[in-house]
């Protein structure tokens, strides 16, 4: 029997690279890898089903299990996590010092549903005391005018959201005062260039992120692995190839990393970073799998239903083909 040749939509990561480069097999498959940023490939694995394997975003993946028409069936390798105290981003000069200044201000997002925005909201709310409620939402994109949500949404009646001006951008509204922040996964254009009057709402987002690790044990999850559904189906064996591969590929990445030798990343201080990401994490700190997930991902799926993505609380078995829910010892 030959193997199935499936295209593959990953972003250029050092944890996939020894797939990309074919250090690491997926067992059964022959890869036709694309290489393409996550906005990219959300759009067209959500809206047009593009490939057969791809990074998901997990917010709007679970829009599609509660909605009932999945296209993709997740598996459990977290591409991207990250600590979103870094992602909002405020006017310096309207008086925001705390978070709890953002109540009633108007913030600009680029989609209501971005993972990195439903983490940025549960972390203002349960640490803050501020809600989705509590803020007037401004949609738009982000460098360029005009982004629709990918899916289609039906939030709660006390969520204020609207449209940013037709021909603007959310960077143009922000540079112009005509907003006073903005959440998001990427940082905006008038930040970068140092802008005087757009700063981090969390100014030592790095020690922010750190305390909340420490309080609460959370390395936010960004982005899963889909399969196509009906090819999980008609290959049960697929989903845990899959896991397979990609936990090798992450595990081969760290172990590179740990030789400091000549370090893998353009970075200088690189032992040093790692030494202190193994002490806040556990060596294992990039972890893939359910079980030593469970508590982000519920952590998650509460939130997701409380912000009204979800007419109903998703239960972390609903997300994961069976198979990769478990695995075999020795």
């Amino acid at each position: 029997m030959s193997n199935l040749q499936l295209s593959v939509a990953i972003g250029d990561y050092d944890r996939n690279r020894p797939l990309i480069d074919g250090r690491v097999k997926i067992d059964g498959v022959d890869p036709v890898f694309m290489t393409l940023s996550p906005e990219e490939i959300f759009f067209r694995a959500f809206r047009q089903q593009a490939f057969d394997v791809c990074e998901v975003s997990f917010g709007s993946y679970v829009v599609t299990v509660d909605q009932g028409n999945p296209h993709y069936v997740a598996v459990p390798a977290f591409l991207s996590r990250a600590f979103r105290h870094s992602s909002i981003l405020v006017r310096t000069d309207t008086g925001i010092e705390r978070p709890e200044d953002l109540k009633g201000r108007r913030i600009g997002i680029a989609e209501y549903q971005l993972s990195a925005n439903v983490w940025a909201r549960a972390l203002l709310e349960d640490d803050h005391g501020v809600k989705p409620s509590d803020i007037r939402w401004v949609r738009g994109g982000m460098e360029a005018s005009g982004r629709p949500e990918k899916l289609k949404l039906e939030l709660p009646a006390d969520v204020s959201i609207e449209d940013a001006p037709d021909g603007r951008s959310l960077n143009d509204l922000l540079s112009a005062g005509d907003i006073d922040g903005f959440i998001g996964p990427r940082t905006l254009s008038c930040f970068d260039r140092g802008h005087p009057h757009v700063g981090r709402l969390f100014v030592d987002s790095a020690a922010a992120g750190a305390e909340y690790y420490r309080r609460t044990g959370i390395f936010p999850i960004m982005h899963l692995l889909g399969v196509r559904r009906r090819l999980a189906e008609q290959h049960p064996w697929l989903p845990t190839a899959l896991f397979k591969a990609f936990d090798a590929s992450k595990k081969q990445c760290l172990a590179s990393l740990s030789d400091t030798s000549a370090t893998k990343v353009t970075l200088p201080f690189v032992e040093e970073r790692l030494a202190a990401a193994r002490h806040l994490l556990g060596d294992d700190f990039w972890s893939y799998g359910v079980p030593a997930n469970r508590q982000v991902l519920d952590t998650f799926l509460d939130h997701h239903h409380r912000q009204g993505l979800s007419s109903r609380r998703i239960t972390v078995e609903e997300l994961f083909h069976p198979s990769t829910l478990e695995s075999y010892s020795i």
